[in-house]
């Protein structure tokens, strides 16, 4: 059988570009031996910033170029893999490949989220896939799991960690009392944390992995500016540490939650996840998602949620599904809105039990005064608690702690909005959710 050589196109060269042609200098007779074919997957061409950078020995500067239309319309390359991140250039990049009818594969979470529907039409109409498992979960095949897997399954529910720095720092944050600066710090040293951290601590990085999922399994597109995204930043040691006290831990939590009359919850926040869940015991960088279909049932997919090897693992096997369709002109794939009126319930509408700190002036009368407020919008208080700083016992402002049973969280805000202008509140709460999974 002769073999078939299938040129690529790599925009983007750092870790993960890196990794990727690493991955196919070293396995590339395995992976031919898999896909049961002569099938050569074989870079033709490298997209980067600077010519000059010192880069590692597999990649070869003659492929290295500055002009990525030039990539894209070079005749030799058949698929383009788009690895530069931003939604800007990367954008460019991939719409005039699926353009000339060339599949590509990203990683591009927020390329997606943000400007998916667009690309998603385009691959529609030029009848040219757009691959992107790297894009959610690193290594862990969790968009090819909700794609074909489960494609017989009406998605119940999926919730999941997906954003190993956060996760990280969480744990740092749990297990060595660290504050969260000094835990952030310290992600960053171990190049867990970019240099500019936000889209992980801010909560958008796995935001955008969330919106991808929710897309999949429910079937139209959504919007970034339609969810409800918190990130970890006001997270103290007390919280963590009260957390504990109850049987909880907090995790940077995603949940994607099918309601009766078809609205679709989706919201991403610091939550108070049981210690008995499967999801409490994932630490470090590693991520974890569990779905629930009405078929399957319950399940877990956990890995590696980054980094160089796991993240290249998931581009290359899109390569392969990116060569196998030019091979046998397979159909269309990638995300097709099936849904026929999907919604997402407001954020105002969902419920849950509330963890809720308050900042406040140590005096008489202010556990009476917040409960009061909480008791005209009728929300249930389960417990309070003050701790008492060993350092300065005598301080003048203190966090106040109250439990809250399960409510919509706009009447909380309503609550809240009227409790942050008592005169005993210096500041605005944090409000965390206590997850029943």
């Amino acid at each position: 059988m002769s073999s078939t050589s299938y040129g690529i196109g790599l925009a983007g060269c750092g870790t993960v570009g890196t990794g990727v042609i690493r991955a196919l200098h070293r396995n590339g007779a395995l992976i031919q031996q898999r896909s049961g074919s002569e099938m050569q997957l074989e870079v033709k061409r490298i997209l980067v910033r600077d010519l000059d950078k010192s880069r590692h020995e597999t990649v070869a500067p003659a492929l290295l170029t500055t002009d990525w239309q030039s990539l894209v319309d070079d005749p030799e390359i058949a698929i383009v893999v788009e690895l530069i991140g931003g939604t800007g250039l990367a954008y460019d990049i991939v719409a005039r490949a699926l353009t000339l009818g060339k599949p590509v594969v990203t990683g591009n979470k927020a390329l997606l989220a943000e400007r998916g529907t667009e690309l998603f039409a385009l691959s529609k109409i030029h009848n040219t896939p757009i691959h992107f498992e790297a894009a959610v979960a690193g290594g862990i095949p969790i968009i090819k799991t909700v794609q074909e897997a489960f494609i017989g399954n009406r998605i119940k529910a999926m919730c999941g960690i997906i954003n190993g720095t956060s996760n990280y720092i969480l744990q740092r944050m749990s297990e060595a009392r660290l504050d969260f600066a000094t835990a952030l710090q310290e992600a960053q040293s171990l190049g867990y944390a970019e240099a500019d951290p936000t889209l992980d601590v801010n909560g958008w990085d796995a935001a955008h992995k969330a919106i991808l999922l929710a897309t999949l399994a429910y079937g139209f597109p959504i919007s970034p500016t339609e969810i409800h995204v918190v990130g970890i930043e006001q997270v103290k040691p007390i919280d963590i540490d009260f957390a504990k006290q109850l049987g909880y831990v907090v995790k940077l939590l995603a949940v994607i939650r099918e309601h009766d009359d078809d609205a679709i919850e989706l919201r991403l926040q610091p939550s108070f996840v049981s210690k008995s869940h499967i999801l409490a015991s994932v630490n470090g960088v590693f991520n974890a998602v569990a779905v629930n279909g009405d078929g399957v049932g319950e399940s877990l997919f956990y890995g590696r949620g980054a980094g160089e090897d796991p993240t290249a693992s998931a581009v290359v096997a899109d390569l392969v599904e990116a060569a196998r369709s030019l091979a046998h002109e397979l159909p269309h794939r990638g995300f097709l809105p099936w849904g026929k009126q999907g919604r997402l319930l407001p954020i105002e509408e969902t419920s849950t039990a509330y963890y809720v700190r308050f900042d406040v002036t140590d005096r008489p009368g202010v556990v009476a005064e917040i409960a009061t407020v909480l008791a005209e919008h009728r929300i249930g208080i389960s417990g309070t608690h003050s701790p008492v700083n060993p350092e300065n016992p005598d301080a003048a402002f203190v966090d106040m702690v109250f439990l809250l049973h399960s409510c919509p969280f706009g009447l909380l805000q309503k609550a809240l909005q009227k409790i942050a202008h008592l005169d005993c509140v210096n500041s605005a709460p944090v409000v965390f959710r206590i997850e029943q999974l």
